[in-house]
């Protein structure tokens, strides 16, 4: 009677749904024939010249069940006729098959409120009718969470689609869909809200394509490989060795010698020009590996001797040739000329300039450090690494170089620089089969997802190949926006990494539309689909508006030659 009195109408005038008698009968859809513990089933009929339209059954769509002051909350996952031939004569039975996510619950005071579970199971003969617009927001409300929209319902599309942001990025995210359903816009959008939502984050882009330069235009800086300064002193020794070998694992006896020489050179350096190079060969030679911080065979090549401390490749290329030159010999001569031919080609190369041409003119990790990660960011706290104008030998090599920094510019500020790495394709960077990638790679992306929370290093992962992604790595990703996904297996990890979501909503994995997604975890309230927002076109990402190309000269020859040379 309480609501009687509250809306105006006579306990006669309420609907057995508990609606007003004006409103369109067909709302009260049909009633429970079966129940379990996390599933019902609802019968129903269908005019057989009836009218059908978007008020009707459908697939994906949530509905309600009355039991009083509580309505039961499903997700239409199934549905089917009873008898397998249409009657357009008469009606025809229908049953739906519907999991059941949550309830809302109405207080003496009128107040409602939703909340995951079942605390009390439909009976046989409830009604089931289509949700209310009230009870939908309410499912997909964060509460006391700041939300921050980024699209709108599928089911309803004026109902915001929000997300928290400060969970979203916290306990890290990923983003997953097959090429071409939109998912660089939706990253695009994600960030701008993020950046937003969060004035002191900045963001480190690892862009393999070059798209994302021009999606940001007032708020990023790209760095490409002619704009980039990343001294080759600042790599690891693993991480150098990458580069110098392309890509082949070293040996055992080069990575000895390489991790020797750069030892030397980074004494050298310290110690000055004045200094007897044959005296530190032979006083090298006295020392045990284990002493000199420079035989250790654990993760990282050089152990202590391993720091970011600059030092000169004309030093190393010095040494070299002072061991060739010792009348003990402690190496063979033919690795030891190798290893000088690769690092003088090495340094000789046009494509590695980025490492080579003003390394010994920087001294301190202060300015690489304060370009890559905009510090201060001067209201543009995005950057864009444009991995694809890189040598492919040296991409991994220069992300891990990355995630490493990212992670320890976080520690070292105290949690005062938050900064999120957002990895496109990181199934390149950390794949799921452990003997491909690179190892430094890996341990410094998963440093990020298993400690970065604790200093402010976050975690962006984004792939059209989720069933080829470290499972670890997406096991740490809190929130994550499935599009569309055909691949079976692909769908197979969503469901793996499903744990308080609706499992029946995975069902449309393969069929959801372009800008489209399923959001689940710690960033959303519920499960939820729901339709990306729509951004300009100069706001999106470079392989999204790729536009007017029939009408574009074709370069000559010459100019694509030079072109690939660069």
């Amino acid at each position: 009677m309480q609501l009687a009195v509250k809306t105006g109408l006579f306990e006669s005038d309420i609907a057995p749904d508990r609606r007003d008698r004006s409103q369109d009968p067909e709302r009260a859809l049909g009633r429970v024939v079966s129940c379990d513990g996390s599933r019902a089933t609802i019968a129903s009929t269908v005019a057989g010249m009836g009218r059908l339209g978007p008020e009707s059954w459908t697939v994906g769509r949530m509905i309600s069940i009355n039991l009083g002051t509580t309505r039961i909350v499903g997700l239409v996952y199934e549905m089917h006729a009873v008898n397998p031939v249409w009657d357009e004569a008469t009606d025809n039975v229908i049953h739906i098959q519907v999991e059941l996510l949550g309830e809302v619950s109405e207080s003496q005071d009128g107040r409602a409120r939703f909340q995951n579970g079942i605390s009390t199971y439909p009976p046989i003969g409830a009604i089931a009718h289509r949700i209310r617009t009230g009870d939908l927001a309410m499912v997909h409300d964060l509460g006391a969470r700041n939300g921050v929209a980024v699209g709108t319902l599928t089911q309803d599309a004026s109902i915001p689609a929000t997300v928290c942001i400060d969970d979203m990025l916290s306990r890290h995210f990923a983003l997953l869909g097959t090429t071409g359903v939109g998912k660089s816009s939706a990253v695009a959008l994600l960030l701008r809200r993020a950046i937003a939502a969060r004035p002191r984050l900045r963001v480190l882009i690892l862009d393999p394509h070059n798209e994302y330069s021009g999606a940001f235009p007032d708020r990023s800086l790209s760095i490409d490989a002619d704009g980039l300064d990343l001294p080759f002193w600042m790599f690891k020794l693993e991480e150098f060795a990458e580069v110098v070998f392309r890509g082949r694992p070293a040996f055992e006896e080069e990575a000895d010698i390489l991790r020797e020489v750069v030892g030397l050179a980074r004494e050298r350096y310290r110690g000055g020009s004045e200094r007897n190079p044959m005296r530190d060969i032979n006083s090298s030679l006295l020392k045990r590996p284990l002493d000199s911080g420079l035989g250790r065979r654990d993760d990282a090549m050089g152990g202590a001797g391993d720091m970011p401390t600059p030092y000169r490749i004309t030093d190393a290329l010095r040494i070299v040739d002072e061991l060739i030159g010792l009348h003990e010999v402690r190496w063979p001569r033919a690795s030891l000329r190798s290893l000088k031919v690769r690092l003088e080609t090495l340094h000789a190369d046009p494509r590695y300039q980025f490492m080579f041409a003003r390394a010994n003119m920087i001294e301190t990790m202060a300015p690489i450090v304060a370009q890559i990660f905009r510090v201060p960011h001067h209201g543009r706290p995005i950057t864009v690494f444009q991995l694809g104008g890189l040598p492919s030998e040296v991409v991994d090599a220069v992300a891990s170089v990355l995630a490493r920094l990212a992670f320890d510019l976080a520690m070292a500020s105290q949690g005062t620089y938050e900064i999120l790495l957002l990895c496109e394709e990181a199934h390149r960077y950390v794949p799921a089969d452990q003997s491909l990638g690179f190892l430094p790679t890996r341990q410094a992306i998963a440093r990020i997802a298993k400690e970065g929370r604790k200093y402010g290093a976050y975690l962006g992962v984004v792939t059209q190949r989720p069933g080829e992604l470290d499972p670890t790595i997406l096991s740490q990703c809190s929130t994550i926006f499935a599009m569309r996904l055909a691949n079976e297996v692909d769908q197979q990890i969503i469901r793996a990494a499903i744990s308080d979501a609706s499992a029946s909503t995975l069902k449309f994995l393969s069929s959801v539309g372009n800008r489209e997604a399923i959001a689940f975890g710690e960033g959303v309230a519920t499960t939820m689909r729901m339709r990306f927002a729509e951004l300009a076109p100069s706001e999106l990402p470079a392989m999204d508006r790729v536009v007017g190309v029939e009408g574009r000269r074709e370069p000559g020859l010459d100019e694509m030659v030079r072109r690939m040379r660069s």
